[in-house]
């Protein structure tokens, strides 16, 4: 016998300053999510009240997928040592394999969607209430995972998602007295329009909202699911991809900008 240790006890555990990487991504991308809607929202009350136009969320999209290939591409130079080397890096995995590379698009086409999407829903909806409704992603990504990659959840897992779905429809509830801030800064009154069902009235606004925030978290959900399958059948790395969805991104991004403000870009 040689007395060999358990299996991957030997395995060093990525860290920073001592601290778990899984830790520090969840610390970030929770700072990250919450961060991103009160940017938002600050943005274009800022450009309101100086009297200019307020940015155009199209094109916010469109350079954030710049900005996530651009990123991508140097991340992929680190991992096989050289902006050259990336450069027939990407090439090879755009060409080796067509079909491959045409299925990257489909998580492409969904972001975009989903992040048009969430600038919509914050013109409808507050802050508080858009972030809350928008945590209906982590249920239906739990949903498409077990659907598609058949994972398995346990009750405890369950458990967080029933409760989540309740915290979400009391968010929702209607409230008479209640009004919602728009993304411009400006309240939206609680007697606009609505929808009476069961003597209960419901704004078109907020109902608006809500559609937008759950369509987004269906996009975002099957979008993930989907990414994470594409990359349990390829050995392309991580940030391959996010190369790869970046390009698409963009072009989508850049046809839907035109297509929606076309006329504001060219002026």
């Amino acid at each position: 016998s040689n007395g060999g240790s358990p299996r991957g006890a030997d395995v060093a555990v990525p860290s920073l300053c001592g601290v778990p990487m899984k830790w520090v991504s969840l610390v970030l991308l929770t700072v990250q999510t919450s961060a991103q809607v009160f940017v938002i929202k600050w943005a274009r009350r800022g450009a309101v009240e100086e009297g200019g136009p307020p940015y155009l969320a199209s094109t916010v999209v469109l350079f954030t997928e710049m900005v996530k290939l651009g990123v991508s591409f140097l991340l992929v130079a680190c991992e096989v040592g050289g902006l050259s080397s990336a450069a027939g890096a990407v090439h090879t995995h755009f060409t080796r394999n067509y079909l491959e590379t045409l299925k990257v698009s489909v998580p492409s086409l969904l972001y975009t969607v989903q992040n048009n999407l969430m600038f919509f829903s914050l013109l409808k909806l507050s802050a508080a209430v858009q972030q809350v409704t928008y945590q209906l992603k982590i249920l239906t990504t739990a949903l498409l995972s077990v659907t598609m990659l058949g994972r398995q959840l346990d009750g405890a897992k369950w458990s967080a998602l029933f409760i989540l779905l309740i915290g979400v429809v009391l968010v929702q509830w209607p409230n008479t007295g209640s009004s919602t801030t728009g993304a411009s800064g400006q309240q939206l009154p609680s007697a606009s329009p609505g929808l009476t069902v069961l003597g209960l009235t419901f704004q078109f606004d907020a109902l608006l909202g809500f559609a937008a925030v759950l369509v987004a978290c269906f996009t975002s959900g099957f979008a993930s699911v989907y990414l994470e399958k594409l990359l349990k059948q390829t050995d392309a790395s991580i940030w391959m991809r996010n190369v790869q969805l970046g390009l698409f991104g963009s072009i989508m991004a850049l046809a839907v900008a035109f297509y929606q403000d076309g006329d504001r870009i060219l002026r």
